[in-house]
């Protein structure tokens, strides 16, 4: 492993977990706003992807939440023994921030309770971080706060993996062969051509999905918003479909689950489209959920975008000057 991982404060005060001692090539704010229920898997999926990208570069890696994100017991305590709070980046700027996205609860994105350290935060950055990369709500968050543009509510969920056109002159595409795979999974878009007229290139995109990955430089930042999900696993998009199948059944929520595109192959395809047909014909029956082995299908479940997302972190990794150059 060559990510060294800060317990708290900075990257520097703490015992590093990974590789040997010795200068790193990047240091890297990693800001983590997911719910308690992905908390920890949205850690271990970007931070991994972000490790096979680096290759044998040895990168520095802080962890900061934000406390406007309600927060559970256990995840206060893993936040209290090895995150740290925002206001402690302010006076030591990374070479890299990586931000997440959330499961969006207010249907504008300025109601949501962590809106203003998330607006403050990526301000802050574009003066002093040389590169950020914005998942799925932080980059609709960055589209506001950068361009002024809002996002719009899709009239069903982006679910699923999908092909994706890649422009092999875009320096993030570079090694990448149209067409790639890649997952998305939200409730929200903003338009292809509003991100193009902002002066976004886009590297990644289709038409069913509209843009994955677009960058421009803002202020002093090189900024890569990725509207899709590289980092996800292989049993991500099963484990969402999962949870939204248990709060409908369980009624705490009456909209139809949506069942991601090709999340799964062969028999657990074939049972999650007959659950899937039980749920749109009206039946709660929690046996329909309890019946399905979400473990079983996740060991089964295909990879087909890993390679890619590693290319891209890498090239990501390859457009920020190192710390040694």
């Amino acid at each position: 492993m060559t990510l060294r991982l800060a317990r708290t404060g900075k990257a520097d005060s703490g015992a590093p977990q990974g590789s040997d001692a010795g200068p790193a090539g990047w240091a890297c704010a990693f800001v983590n706003n997911m719910p308690d229920g992905a908390f920890v898997a949205t850690e271990h999926q970007f931070l991994e992807l972000l490790d096979e990208a680096a290759g044998s570069e040895a990168i520095d890696v802080r962890r900061f939440a934000m406390s406007g994100v309600p927060r559970g017991e256990r995840t206060s305590t893993r936040i209290a023994e090895q995150y740290s709070p925002l206001e402690e980046l302010w006076g030591d700027p990374p070479d890299l921030l990586i931000v997440t996205g959330s499961e969006p609860l207010a249907p504008a994105i300025e109601d949501e309770p962590y809106w203003d350290d998330l607006a403050r935060l990526l301000s802050w950055a574009s003066a002093r971080v040389s590169s950020m990369l914005l998942s799925c709500l932080s980059a609709h968050a960055a589209l506001l706060v950068f361009d002024g543009l809002s996002r719009t509510r899709l009239p069903a969920k982006c679910t699923g993996v999908f092909p994706q056109d890649t422009d092999p002159g875009h320096p993030l595409a570079a090694g990448l062969v149209s067409p790639i795979v890649l997952p998305h999974s939200r409730l929200n878009a903003v338009p292809t051509e509003a991100v193009r007229a902002a002066g976004y290139a886009v590297a990644l995109q289709a038409e069913v999905t509209g843009w994955g990955v677009i960058s421009k430089a803002v202020d002093r930042s090189n900024v890569v918003l990725v509207q899709g999900h590289p980092e996800y696993g292989p049993s991500s998009l099963l484990a969402e479909y999962y949870r939204d199948a248990k709060r409908y059944v369980y009624r705490e929520r009456d909209d139809v689950p949506r069942l991601p595109i090709d999340c799964a192959a062969g028999d657990d395809w074939a049972q999650l489209q007959h659950m899937q047909q039980r749920f749109v014909e009206g039946d709660r029956d929690p046996a329909l959920v309890d019946s399905f082995s979400l473990h079983e299908a996740g060991a089964r479940a295909n990879w087909p975008w890993r390679a890619a997302a590693t290319r891209l972190y890498t090239n990501w990794l390859a457009g920020v000057p190192k710390r040694s150059d």
